[in-house]
């Protein structure tokens, strides 16, 4: 991860100059993605370094530490999406209590001008920055001309009239809305992880598990779900899901289970990707084992009958 710096202090990431974009890019939907490929082909033709900057926690989490919002991207996903979309260094500032009480001056000194030698920086639809969110576009425009780069905002981009943003996303996913959140996100909506090894519960009941814990994240969506899971060899393979806590068996932490049909490998340490491809219910409390399996055998039933019909209408190669 030689891309990656997390803290303020440190030698200039780029002494040629930077071309710097700034946001939470929880989930690089549509919106970050626009934003990301602008700033991409800026750097590119100015040759300069092209440079995502955010945080991690994100500062909505660091302020609800209790109650955090659902979360799109665990860091490494979000790290390694920013790097697909053509980033040459990203920032992921820790945001802690001296992160939180930074002043958008500052910020812009220690950060844009030190250790990035931004020459632009670009931001999307009402960015706020700095201790309190003191700050705006209008200050970092101002502070970009005593320090000699240029800040720009990006154009919304719209799905059906509204903004494509985070906050709706959740919204859909929490909805069950799988095609909308697609729609915003330009792709399906996916959870990525290495496998842990749980309490091995699922084998024996007939459904071995591939379990990525979700770092103390909270998900953007919950139940069962048809799948295709990445990762375990050239193409796509087919599964059920349950994301939550288990109550049957009075789980607690939050949970992503994958059963992948028709395979008995060993995934353990592994990392995959689960995308998920239509819901199938609500997670519920069973009486006992028998009754949970019986819904198991169903749940599989399907999502083998809805990821037939999703490859014979979307190509997919499974």
């Amino acid at each position: 991860m030689d891309k990656l710096f997390r803290d303020v202090e440190g030698e200039c990431i780029a002494p040629q100059g930077s071309v710097v974009c700034i946001g939470a890019f929880d989930g690089l939907h549509r919106g970050h993605q626009a934003l990301v490929g602008h700033v991409r082909a800026r750097a590119r033709a100015l040759g300069l370094k092209a440079v995502a900057l955010s945080f991690e926690p994100l500062p909505r989490e660091y302020f609800s530490p209790a109650d955090p919002p659902a979360r799109l991207l665990l860091p490494r996903a979000r790290f390694e999406g920013l790097c697909r979309l053509g980033m040459d260094a990203v920032g992921l500032l820790r945001f802690n209590a001296a992160m939180a009480a930074m002043s958008p001056e500052t910020f812009v000194e220690k950060v844009l001008v030190e250790r990035l030698a931004a020459r632009e920086v670009w931001v999307g639809p009402g960015f706020r920055f700095g201790n309190r969110r003191a700050g705006d576009l209008a200050t970092l425009q101002a502070l970009g001309e005593v320090h000699g780069f240029k800040a720009t905002e990006v154009a919304v981009v719209a799905d059906g009239g509204e903004r494509v943003s985070a906050s709706a996303v959740r919204a859909q996913l929490a909805a069950g809305d799988l095609d909308a959140a697609a729609r915003a996100l330009g792709r399906r909506y996916a959870i990525a992880g290495t496998v842990v090894r749980g309490k091995q519960l699922g084998r024996r009941l007939g459904y071995p598990t591939a379990n990525i814990r979700l770092a103390g994240k909270r998900a953007p969506l919950g139940g069962i779900f048809a799948v295709w899971v990445h990762g375990i060899g050239p193409v796509p393979r087919a599964g059920v899901a349950s994301l939550g806590t288990r109550p049957t068996v009075q789980g607690v932490e939050p949970l992503l289970e994958a059963h992948v049909f028709d395979f008995d490998g060993d995934l353990y340490g592994s990392r995959i990707e689960v995308e998920f491809v239509a819901k199938l219910r609500d997670e519920e409390k069973f009486d006992d084992l028998p009754s949970l399996v019986r819904q198991m055998d169903e749940d599989s039933r399907q999502a083998r009958r809805a990821l037939r019909h999703d490859k014979e209408t979307s190509g997919v190669s499974a």
